[in-house]
C-alpha cells in the first residue's frame, strides 16, 4: 500500500513510534511518505520504500502567526497526488487529522482520481490537554468523528476520549511498540563505569521531553531521598522546557554534583543498558513509551499509577506503580528494589519478557496493517486482540 504519515519531528513518543511504523512498514514493502516539518528524531538513514515531505510555513505580515495546519493540508494534496496514496495516517487529531480532512476535500472536489482513506492516532496530548481547551474541543471532536478508523494507544486514552469529548464512534487501541531486536539491554562496562565510577554506585536514568506534565520536579525530590539511602547517580536525557527546574532543584537539594544532564539523545538503548532504575513521576502519561523502552533494556520502572502506565507497567512485577505526587512512596520503592540484587534480577528479567511478549513491532504493525486495509476495502476497523 501507498501511505502518508503525518507526525511531529521533535522528540516525543508520538513522533517517535509514527517513524518507527514507518520504518517497519516499509520493511514489510510497503511505500511510506513521512510529512512533516522536519527530518523526524527517529528516521536515520535512508531505507528504501521510505521517504520524507517537508513541510514549509512561510510567515506574512497579515497573519499574525504562521498558517502550519494551512501548509501541512496543501503538502498532503500534493503527497496524495503524486503518489497515489491509499490511506493517510495522521498521529493527534488535532491539528493533523484536521489537516488531513481539509486535504481530502480538496482532492474529492478537484477531481483527483483517488482521495485516500484517514485513520486518526490519538497519542494524548491532542485528547487531555488540547481537547480538553474550549477553544478546540469542537474541532477535535470532529476530527475524530470524521476519520475513517481511529485509534489510540491505550484503553486509558481511549476512554478518556470518550468521556472527555463525548466521541461516541468506534476507536481501537493499538498500543505502543519498539523494535525489540534492538531495544535490548546490552553490555557496556566501560560506559557504565564513566558514569557510576564504582560497582556499589547505581544509576538511575529519566529520559523525557521535561514539560511540566513529567514533573521533572518529582524526579529529583525522589533522587535526592535515593541518593541519601545509597550511593548513586541520576541520568537526565532529553530536553524541554523544564530542564531548567532540574538545574535548580539540583542545587537547592545539594545533589548537582550527582547529576549528569545528557541532553537529547537519538539513541537512549545504550544509556538504559547501564541503567539500574528508571524513574518516571509524571503527573499523566497516555502510554508511557519511556517505560517501555527502558523495560526492554531490562530496566525496572518506579513510575506514577496514571493514565496507560498501568497497562505497560504491572506493578510488583516489572516494577513499582505509586499514586501521583507520591514522592516518599517512589524513593521507598525505588531503594527496596536497588538493595536486594536478587528481587531487583527478577523484576528486570520480567519487565523484558512482558514487552516481548505484547509490544514488540511484530505483534504491532500486523494491526495496523489490518487497520489499513480494512478502511481501504470500505469496511469498518476490525477489533484484533493483543
Amino acid at each position: 500500500m501507498n501511505v502518508g504519515i503525518i507526525c511531529y519531528a521533535s522528540i516525543g513518543g508520538s513522533g517517535v513510534v509514527a517513524t518507527e511504523l514507518g520504518k517497519a512498514l516499509a520493511v514489510r514493502g510497503h511505500s511510506v511518505h513521512i510529512i512533516s516539518t522536519d527530518v523526524p528524531f527517529r528516521m536515520g538513514e535512508f531505507q528504501a520504500g521510505l521517504a520524507f515531505h517537508q513541510v514549509l510555513t512561510p510567515t506574512y505580515p497579515l497573519f499574525r502567526e504562521p498558517q502550519y495546519l494551512l501548509s501541512l493540508a496543501n503538502k498532503v494534496v500534493q503527497v496524495a497526488r503524486q503518489f497515489d496514496l491509499d490511506v493517510i495516517h495522521a498521529h493527534y487529531a488535532v491539528p493533523h487529522a484536521t489537516a488531513a480532512l481539509l486535504a481530502r476535500q480538496v482532492l474529492a472536489t478537484s477531481g483527483a482520481a483517488r482521495v485516500p482513506k484517514l485513520v486518526a492516532t490519538l497519542h494524548g496530548t491532542d485528547i487531555t490537554l488540547v481537547g480538553n481547551d474550549p477553544s478546540y474541543s469542537q474541532i477535535v471532536a470532529y476530527s475524530i468523528e470524521q476519520s475513517d478508523a481511529v485509534t489510540a494507544v491505550s484503553d486509558s486514552l481511549r476512554e478518556a476520549t470518550s468521556r472527555e469529548l463525548g466521541v461516541e464512534r468506534s476507536i481501537q487501541v493499538i498500543p505502543n511498540f519498539l523494535d525489540c531486536s534492538l531495544h535490548r539491554r546490552l553490555d557496556l562496562p566501560d560506559l557504565r563505569r564513566r558514569f557510576a565510577g564504582d560497582a556499589g554506585t547505581k544509576l538511575i536514568v529519566h529520559v523525557s521531553n521535561y514539560r511540566p506534565v513529567k514533573r521533572i520536579d518529582l524526579v529529583m525530590e525522589v533522587f535526592a531521598r535515593i541518593r541519601r539511602a545509597m550511593p548513586a547517580r541520576l541520568l537526565l536525557v532529553g530536553d524541554g522546557p523544564d530542564l531548567g527546574v532540574a538545574y535548580r532543584l539540583g542545587r537547592e537539594l545539594g545533589i548537582a554534583s550527582f547529576v549528569d544532564v545528557l541532553g537529547a539523545q537519538e539513541e537512549v538503548v545504550p544509556l538504559l543498558s547501564i541503567a539500574d532504575l528508571f524513574l518516571l513521576p509524571s503527573e499523566q502519561e497516555s502510554f508511557g513509551l519511556a517505560a517501555l523502552e527502558a523495560m526492554a533494556c531490562q530496566v525496572p520502572v518506579v513510575a506514577s499509577r496514571v493514565g496507560g502506565l498501568p497497562e505497560v507497567v504491572e506493578d510488583g512485577v516489572t516494577g513499582r506503580l505509586l499514586p501521583a505526587g507520591d514522592v516518599e512512596g517512589m524513593a521507598a520503592s525505588a531503594v527496596e528494589l536497588l538493595s536486594d540484587p536478587d528481587r531487583h534480577r527478577a523484576v528486570a528479567q520480567a519487565a523484558r519478557r512482558r514487552v516481548l511478549d505484547r509490544f514488540c513491532a511484530d505483534r504491532i504493525v500486523p494491526r495496523y496493517e489490518a487497520c489499513y486495509r480494512a478502511v481501504a476495502g470500505g469496511v469498518d476497523s476490525p477489533s484484533i486482540p493483543l
